[in-house]
């Protein structure tokens, strides 16, 4: 799996994930236990992982979307 998107903002992960899944798009939320951990006070990203294969694809849907990937931070 690879990491498609990485954000503070619970909302963002939310409306990726639905846009992936109605492309057919499977993904995984990770780090959520860790930012349940902290407080919710958002300091730890959530990341949004997604099959190694539909990575390209996957990209393509939150530009087109409007969503930054925001990797790396």
């Amino acid at each position: 799996m690879n990491e498609l998107l990485r954000s503070n903002d619970p909302t963002i992960i939310a409306f990726a994930s639905a846009l992936l899944r109605g492309e057919g798009i499977d993904c995984f939320e990770m780090d959520v236990n860790m930012s349940v951990l902290e407080g919710s006070i958002g300091i730890l990203p959530r990341r949004l992982m997604v099959r190694t294969a539909d990575l390209p694809e996957a990209e393509i849907v939150m530009t087109d979307n409007g969503i930054a990937l925001g990797r790396g931070l």
